[in-house]
């Protein structure tokens, strides 16, 4: 185990549209797409940054909440274009 690890950072995803994808990165040398998960409109997603989790990519329209505020991923799928 990593014992310089400090963890305990969660992060709350709500989709906002159908089809926001979330994307676990690897801690380590070499950074790497570990899991992936989609979320429909409405739905949650509690997340933890791990061990072996060092960054999330959000993509499409969701609501980020974590311990400096609040943040918006994407725009609305009708005001694209």
């Amino acid at each position: 185990m990593n014992t310089s690890y400090m963890g305990e950072d969660y992060i709350v995803i709500k989709a906002l549209e159908n089809g926001v994808t979330i994307i676990g990165l690897t801690r380590g040398k070499d950074t790497k797409f570990h899991h992936t998960e989609k979320l429909d409109k409405g739905e949650v997603m509690v997340l933890q940054f791990t061990e072996h989790t060092s960054a999330m990519k959000i993509r499409g329209y969701a609501e980020i909440f974590h311990k400096f505020g609040t943040t918006i991923s994407g725009e609305p799928s009708n005001k694209k274009g």
